[in-house]
């Protein structure tokens, strides 16, 4: 089942969106009525076993990173609306039954067609259309289920393979916390190098450091150094819901046990090894670093990125390491920030030169206490979609009419949850 129409209760909410936006900023209200409808109208496949099925826009698969990420912005809606709140349960659900088909996987096909990269060298199912190991792909649907357990008390998702699915996660990051002995390989007939591992599928060495390894970055790009800290940071705030969840509303004390030891072994590595000195000599996390001294200072638009680390539970927005690696990041230092005629952000190796992402320009008003800030972002998005009430993957800082992905939902809920917060409605991430 598919929705045909905006449910009310959406509706409504967008209505009072636009009625906040309407007096000063009449463009930011055109945009989200457009993009928080696009998500539902085109996304969306709902089964009568109660599971939801999400597609990411013009790719028909589901990514678990990508499918939480579109679904967040709703979650303020599922205090009222028990048919949203359904819903969200329904993703977590199909979330947790695919992770348990094969927690390596980053994106999974709607049924068992066999569609996607299956010419990849690696263990594929007719069930996975893409095999690439990243770390967020197993934090979004931890994070999905706690938000949506804290801000409406619904425990429907945690059902037999959500708690089956929490085992494999905690396993898996335990075995790549010494990826040398990790059963996972991934190779790609390809001459884009992002595409592949290296090392007969295993990836560039790495030293074992407490931190948890990872193939590709959110970008679906392969990590350079194995320790993509971001996502290690990310680990670090779902292993800590984890350990709350498992506390008080499970008894379970092996998992407790597990998560609490894996968040303690993973934030030591990050403080060990994952702060090194820009330029300047200050003090600022890496984006990646493999243990052996290798490190890169950069950021990625897709998230978690080193710029995320606070919208992502990690840490404070004024905290001194965090504001440092912020101030590096929207420099020249980090080789993926351009600015133009038009705009100036983070991009991706993912887009071409000189392609700033509106999730990253998202993230970047979502991580900072400056409403004027927030205001000018929101600006930019708006004057740079390239006049389709929508947002895109990319977009030339020169010409926003040139751009990547004409229909990319993530893209869309992150410009809403921006609007959301500048009228401050949030949805908080931290962990008790």
């Amino acid at each position: 089942m598919a929705y045909t129409e905006v449910p009310t209760s959406v509706q409504t909410f967008m209505d009072k969106m636009s009625d906040l936006c309407q007096k000063d900023h009449p463009r930011w209200a055109e945009n989200f009525k457009a993009g928080f409808a696009n998500t539902l109208l085109t996304t969306v496949r709902r089964y009568d076993d109660g599971s939801t099925f999400l597609l990411t826009g013009d790719i028909p698969a589901m990514w678990l990173r990508d499918s939480t990420a579109q679904f967040r912005p709703y979650l303020v809606i599922a205090k009222e609306d028990d048919d949203i709140k359904a819903m969200i349960s329904g993703l977590v659900q199909r979330q947790f039954r695919y992770i348990n088909m094969d927690p390596y996987a980053n994106a999974f096909n709607e049924e068992a067609n066999g569609n996607g990269h299956q010419t990849d060298d690696t263990m594929m199912t007719p069930w996975t259309w893409e095999r690439k190991y990243e770390i967020d792909s197993l934090c979004y649907p931890v994070q999905l289920s706690y938000l949506l357990y804290k801000q409406t008390g619904d425990t429907s998702q945690f059902n037999e393979d959500f708690h089956e699915g929490v085992k494999k996660i905690l396993h898996l990051w335990q075995v790549e916390q010494n990826h040398a002995d990790s059963p996972y390989t991934f190779e790609r007939d390809t001459t884009r190098t992002e595409d592949t591992l290296s090392h007969n599928g295993k990836g560039t060495p790495v030293a074992k450091t407490g931190m948890t390894w990872s193939g590709f970055r959110p970008s679906d790009d392969a990590c350079i150094y194995g320790y993509l800290v971001p996502s290690n940071m990310f680990a670090v705030v779902v292993l800590g819901y984890l350990e709350e969840l498992y506390s008080t509303l499970f008894d379970n004390k092996e998992i407790v046990a597990s998560a609490r030891e894996l968040k303690v072994q993973i934030t030591d590595g990050i403080k060990q090894y994952a702060v090194v000195q820009n330029k300047a000599g200050k003090d600022v996390y890496a984006y990646e670093v493999d243990g052996l001294g290798g490190f890169s200072i950069m950021d990625d638009s897709n998230v978690p990125s080193l710029m995320a680390a606070p919208y992502l539970g990690f840490c404070d927005k004024e905290d001194p390491t965090y504001l440092a690696t912020r101030e590096t990041l929207l420099s020249k230092e980090n080789p993926y920030f351009y600015e133009g005629k038009f705009a100036k952000g983070i991009g991706s190796s993912h887009t071409p030169e000189n392609y700033v992402w509106p999730i990253a320009l998202a993230i970047e008003g979502l991580t900072t206490n400056d409403k004027s800030e927030k205001e000018r972002i929101l600006d930019l998005l708006v004057n740079c979609d390239g006049g389709t009430n929508l947002m895109h993957e990319g977009f030339d800082v020169n010409d926003p009419n040139q751009f990547t992905r004409e229909w990319f939902s993530w893209a869309n809920m992150m410009f809403c949850e921006l609007v959301m917060d500048y009228y401050d409605i949030r949805i908080d991430a931290h962990y008790n």
